[in-house]
């Protein structure tokens, strides 16, 4: 990481000098705020510690809770997630602390003696070149927490107020600058009952299936139940069972299914374990189901082995279920041409499905985070208001591949085993499916349609690997100025800044007429350069837009002194210069970043990423009216 720019500053480089006013000192919420968060779940944490990168904007976060989760929940962390959690600077952590899912493996009922279970396969969870990133599993509580710890070391101080929750919400757009009132009311002992109103410009809605915001905004969640109840316990057992510490999945004859997700720590696992048939009026709740009756339908189902669980840890029963809104805002889709969006919704309060699929929590903060980097930019002038409705066009299509993803699964999963099923040769269908969509529980699954946000495929064969509107997908390159072997997306933080790599073609990048060489004097003084015209003339030159330049020569055929200065931008108070910006293949390890990722090498190219991690557009590198052009379409002129 980089740090020292403005001058030497000894301590952890992690925690940042907290600005001004900060943290915010207003107990009775009195001033307004740009954006007030209602939950702190993974998405509101997710939005919250995006936005807590930037002091400019007043953000408060309430939640009913009475301080933070400890325990239960989810716990699967996808790839996909791992590498947003890198932009947060906390996938390391996670690393280490993390159950890693390396295999998964399958059983089903065996055809000598179908009342006992017989290992059918064995899988790698993860196909390879997939990600850098491994599937993690760690209790969502860790996972809060470090959230937690980002918006606490951020300068904005940022903490959750605890013990709130929303009893109102009105929105009047003739109200000015803030025309939202929320009604919060208290629920800490001894101040029960009592309310304060707050004036927001924005409000999001991150709390839960059951959320006070998205009734508020008159949305509902639409769907059904499948009728079908499972139980869902953290444990610490003895067993025999000999894939305990494998992601496994179990197809009993007559007795039901497990799931069993191995967790962090080495001892704990999970199990999701499949339980009667509800009846089309019934609820789970009327059936008063104890951990007794978990933990004995588990035996039956792991037969001929035991387990003897030692303690429970946290359990619940839930039905399955898929519901979702028709759209994440408080816009009706016939005003959307004429009316700005001022309150969304993000996580199950827009979409709840089964936990068994593993996506909820990563889909939910996949939400918080498409909305944070446009809000920030919003809210820093540098984007109009009006991209705010491509948050709900954009998410509202992922969750309905989700809920038509989780009810398939979940109707496979709950289906009994069809006699012979897997007895030919063939894997039983429950298998055959999770093998076939391994790049959707993966999180890798999501493409963003062509919008003012994301380009068309005119040039993608120039870069195949790096599919527009897909999350970009990282690759080892060699840092030009030390030889550092690193992954160059993880170069992608969570600061709403704008990333364009320059791939150059196979010539002298130092020569004056290399297409990097002009590319860079495109973008450093031509009137019409997206960086001269979005960037303020007090800020740094990567302060919107973080250029990289990636070279086919190795470091050693390279004189870093003769390329072009800027690629070594003079930043701070100090105008130290920063040498992170040029990359060269790693030559050692078999195919390098050009051919991984499908880059023409006589042309080269430009890869433009979002903020959250996607891949905007591909663009020759000489097509700087069209470069200009997409920025135009969405940023806002910052005036000298």
């Amino acid at each position: 990481m980089q740090y020292h720019l403005d001058g030497f500053r000894p301590g952890d480089p992690e925690v940042s000098d907290a600005a001004a006013g900060r943290p915010v000192s207003d107990p009775d919420f009195d001033a307004p705020v740009d954006v007030l968060i209602v939950g702190s779940g993974p998405a509101g944490l997710t939005l919250a510690a995006q936005l807590a990168a930037f002091p400019e904007i007043t953000t408060r976060i309430v939640e009913r809770r009475s301080g933070p989760m400890d325990k239960g929940q989810a716990d699967g962390i996808s790839c996909r997630s791992m590498e947003m959690f890198n932009a947060f600077g906390f996938a390391e952590k996670i690393l280490k602390q993390g159950y890693w899912v390396n295999e998964t493996t399958f059983w089903k009922p065996d055809p000598r003696a179908p009342e006992q279970i017989v290992r059918n396969g064995r899988i790698q969870d993860v196909e390879d070149g997939l990600s850098e990133m491994p599937h993690m599993i760690l209790n969502q509580a860790r996972v809060h927490d470090m959230y937690l710890e980002v918006m606490r070391n951020s300068p904005s101080r940022l903490e959750p107020d605890y013990s709130l929750q929303l009893a109102g919400l009105t929105v009047d757009p003739a109200a000015g600058d803030f025309p939202v009132t929320a009604t919060l009311e208290r629920l800490d002992p001894g101040r029960e009952g009592e309310t304060v109103e707050l004036k927001a410009r924005y409000v999001v809605g991150c709390d839960g299936a059951r959320s006070a915001v998205r009734k508020a905004i008159g949305r509902k969640l639409e769907g059904d139940s499948a009728n079908q109840a499972w139980g869902v316990m953290d444990v610490l057992a003895v067993t025999d069972f000999p894939d305990i510490r494998c992601k496994t999945l179990i197809q009993s004859a007559s007795e039901g299914n497990i799931i069993i997700i191995p967790r962090e720590g080495g001892y704990l696992i999970r199990l999701y374990i499949e339980l009667d048939k509800l009846k089309s009026d019934e609820r789970v709740a009327s059936r008063n189901i104890t951990v007794d009756h978990l933990v004995a339908a588990a035996q039956r189902i792991f037969r001929p082995y035991s387990i003897d669980v030692k303690q429970v840890v946290w359990w619940s029963v839930y039905e399955i279920g898929q519901r979702l809104t028709d759209k994440f805002d408080d816009v009706p889709e016939s005003e959307a041409g004429s009316r700005l969006p001022r309150v969304f919704i993000c996580g199950d309060a827009c979409h709840t499905h089964s936990p068994k699929a593993g996506q909820g929590m990563n889909v939910s903060m996949g939400d918080g985070f498409n909305l944070g980097w446009k809000l920030a930019s919003v809210l820093r002038g540098l984007c109009p208001a009006d991209i705010l409705h491509s948050y709900s066009a954009e998410r509202q299509a992922v969750a309905q591949d989700l809920i038509d993803f989780d009810r398939e699964w979940s109707r496979i999963m709950s289906e009994p085993p069809e006699a012979g099923d897997g007895d030919n040769g063939e894997a039983p269908r429950f298998q055959r499916y999770f093998i076939q969509h391994g790049r959707y529980t993966a999180g890798m699954s999501v493409r963003y349609g062509e919008s003012r946000l994301t380009g068309g495929d005119r040039w993608q064969s120039l870069a195949t690997g790096f599919e527009i509107g897909t999350r970009f997908h990282s690759a080892p390159v060699v840092r030009l100025a030390d030889a550092k072997p690193v992954q160059l997306g993880h170069v992608v933080h969570a600061d709403a800044r704008w990333r364009l790599f320059a791939f150059c073609p196979n010539e002298d990048p130092s020569s004056a007429g290399s297409a990097i060489a002009r590319l860079c004097r495109f973008l450093s003084e031509d009137p019409a350069s997206p960086v001269r015209r979005f960037t303020r003339p007090d800020q740094d030159i990567d302060a919107v837009f973080d250029v990289r330049a990636i070279f086919q020569q190795g470091t050693h055929e390279l004189a870093l002194e003769a390329l072009p200065a800027f690629l070594k931008p003079q930043k701070g108070s100090l105008g130290l210069v920063d040498y992170e910006k040029m990359f060269c293949p790693d030559l050692k390890q078999g195919p390098n970043i050009f051919d991984m990722r499908g880059i023409d090498r006589s042309e080269g190219c430009l890869v433009i990423v979002r903020p959250d991690q996607y891949v905007a557009h591909v663009l020759p590198l000489d097509a700087h009216d069209q470069l200009a052009a997409f920025f135009d379409g969405f940023m806002k002129e910052q005036a000298p």
